[in-house]
């Protein structure tokens, strides 16, 4: 399905938004999409169709449940989730008789429908082609989203590597500032696949060739996100999707493979002998800046497109953003193989928007043995991206997951020194809380053997303010024992939590969390969940007084005991933004005013820049 042809089916089906009026690529597009993709249900798909190029911008496309199955050729995820479930079990299956195994044979076949088939004939990717200085980026629409990113990003790029040792070919999705016309930067985190051909590169000596695909089929973008195991080709989960092999295309400065269908394809190098360069900020999907880091340079010699190419980008920020419905969607589809090849207790698994991806995960588990929770946690902490997971919850398999109520019930009746796993492991880069980058501490809560009958809690009507706590919120303790409480408006480095809870005689309370003083009012509890799982590292952060776990989930000073040594903001509009947008709002032809998210985000602002300076 090419992208005009998805953007058909949206409208069909209103889902999509157009903006007939120019909008400005420089922070005013995602502005207008920040509103959209916050509002009920993931709002809609916009395009943008005049952007000041010659090409119109495709945003927010599969930010909602519908259009995300939409974007996969589905009605539902579940039936992807099925396919893969029934697929797993027909591979993995006992086969005791030759008819059996004979049973196997259709099964191999459709399999071998879905790999990537190779075209010797140029695609439509290739009908415009731009070499040496006509290769600029500046043709293209490229957005810069937040004032305190580095600049423009492109923010969907299928980035196309090859092993120099096996050849085997790696689609990943990694963004890419742009430093000049023909320069960006290549955002591999140590963990990825891209970061491991370069390092392999660097090994040889030998420059190493990238090309990028931007749009086509939906299903290409989502398979590039997709944490699939090393060495298996993206293009046969986007295959499978489609139930028929993607069309590949060689390049015509490299010998890379691209999909023919897609939008817009750049091609260069990026040489490892060249020295890293300064990448960043980027407003990420954290909701937090990601600082200034080192990373290779992307040399572009030429950018072929289709005639009639349609840019898609996306947008990350505070969450819900478009970037929550697409893990959504992975939970959904990998939930198979994690349960048949990994962890075979496993029943379900939920990754709340509240985690941005890798910060929260919830499994409910069939248990049947003495410490198999841990056994899980552990396990699940080593396969894949789940390695990236910080704080996990393992429940009993009649426990709904999904359902927060039941959940904090049974969280309200944990013992903190039975229940808690602790750990230490690999972290998501992006993690801001944890000392050292991208490792850190890790808390898995134990809920297989945890009543969720409701328990009598006594909650007072007023606290007084005591050791830097100014404020609290009782809105959940009188039935989950969870109290929010809210630091002075002034930072101090220390504050006296546990003098609070005893003198205010808060001790029936089972959580307490200390927030930030610019949370208070304006904050919603999914806001809060967001902040408290982002903002803290659990062995550094987590305290146990007597039943009460105590969190510190306060942004923390950079440098001081054991904190990290940058500390960044988070990504909000400037108000010169928001008032822009405001003012042009009817112009747009979108419908009804939505209200700035960034206006409530700002008061979690810690200065003017990217990072507490």
């Amino acid at each position: 399905m090419r992208l005009r042809e998805f953007i058909k089916r949206l409208e069909a089906e209103g889902e999509l938004l157009r903006i007939e009026t120019k909008v400005d690529t420089r922070f005013e597009m995602c502005e207008i999409v920040d509103r959209i993709s916050k509002s009920e249900a993931g709002g809609k798909a916009v395009l943008f169709e005049n952007s000041g190029t010659d090409y119109p911008v495709l945003m927010n496309m599969m930010g909602s449940d519908r259009r995300m199955a939409m974007a996969l050729g589905v009605e539902s995820l579940e039936e992807i989730s099925q396919r893969i479930d029934d697929l797993l079990k027909g591979a993995m299956s006992p086969k005791n008789s030759l008819w059996e195994k004979l049973q196997m044979l259709p099964l191999l076949k459709d399999v071998a429908k879905w790999f990537p088939k190779r075209s010797t004939s140029r695609g439509e990717c290739q009908e415009v082609i731009w070499h040496g200085e006509d290769a600029d980026l500046t043709r293209l629409p490229i957005i810069t989203s937040w004032p305190h990113d580095g600049g423009a990003f492109i923010t969907l790029p299928m980035v196309a590597t090859k092993d120099p040792e096996t050849g085997i070919p790696n689609l990943g999705m990694y963004r890419m500032q742009i430093f000049d016309k023909h320069t960006t930067g290549m955002h591999w985190h140590r963990h990825k696949t891209g970061a491991r051909h370069y390092d392999g590169y660097k090994r040889r000596g030998e420059r190493m060739p990238v090309s990028v695909a931007i749009g086509g089929d939906p299903a290409y973008i989502y398979s590039a996100t997709a944490p699939m195991p090393d060495n298996m080709d993206e293009m046969l989960l986007a295959g499978m999707l489609r139930q028929k092999p993607v069309k590949l295309v060689k390049c015509i400065t490299n010998d890379l493979w691209v999909p023919a269908d897609c939008d817009f394809v750049l091609e260069g190098y990026v040489d490892p002998t060249e020295e890293l360069t300064v990448e960043g900020p980027f407003g990420d999907h954290t909701g937090f800046y990601s600082l200034t880091d080192l990373y290779p340079k992307f040399h572009i010699e030429a950018i072929t497109s289709r005639r009639d190419a349609i840019y898609p980008a996306t947008i990350v920020g505070v969450p819900p953003m478009e970037d929550a419905y697409i893990a959504k969607a992975t939970e959904r589809i990998f939930l198979s193989p994690i349960r048949l090849a990994v962890q075979p207790e496993v029943r379900d698994l939920y990754m709340p928007i509240e985690g941005t991806a890798h910060n929260i995960a919830l499994v409910s588990i069939v248990k049947r043995y003495l410490g198999q929770p841990n056994k899980v946690a552990q396990g699940l902490w080593g396969a894949g991206q789940m390695m990236f997971n910080k704080y996990m919850v393992v429940a009993p398999e009649e426990c709904d997951i999904r359902s927060k109520d039941e959940v904090l019930r049974r969280i309200a009746n944990i013992d903190p020194r039975r229940n808690l796993i602790w750990s230490e492991g690999i972290l998501d880069v992006l993690d801001h809380a944890t000392q050292t980058t991208g490792y850190g501490s890790k808390l898995a809560i134990d809920l297989t053997e945890v009543s969720a009958a409701p328990r009598s809690l006594n909650v007072p009507r007023t606290a007084h303010p005591v050791g830097g706590v100014e404020l609290f919120n009782t809105e959940l303790a009188k039935e989950y024992g969870i109290l929010i409480l809210f630091a002075e408006r002034e930072h101090r480095d220390v504050v006296d939590i546990e003098s609070y809870v005893t003198q205010n005689n808060l001790t029936d309370m089972r959580v307490v969390a200390l927030f930030d003083h610019g949370a208070a009012g304006s904050m919603t509890l999914s806001d809060l969940l967001w902040l408290a799982a982002a903002n803290t590292d659990p062995k550094r952060d987590i305290r146990i007084l007597n039943q009460t776990i105590i969190i510190d989930a306060r942004s923390k000073r950079p440098g001081y005991g054991d904190n990290p040594s940058r500390f960044p903001n988070v990504v909000t509009s400037h108000p010169d933004t928001i008032h822009h947008v405001d003012s042009r709002w009817e112009e747009y032809g979108i419908g009804e005013f939505i209200e700035s998210p960034s206006r409530r985000y700002r008061k979690l602002w810690l200065a003017e820049s990217a990072q507490w300076e």
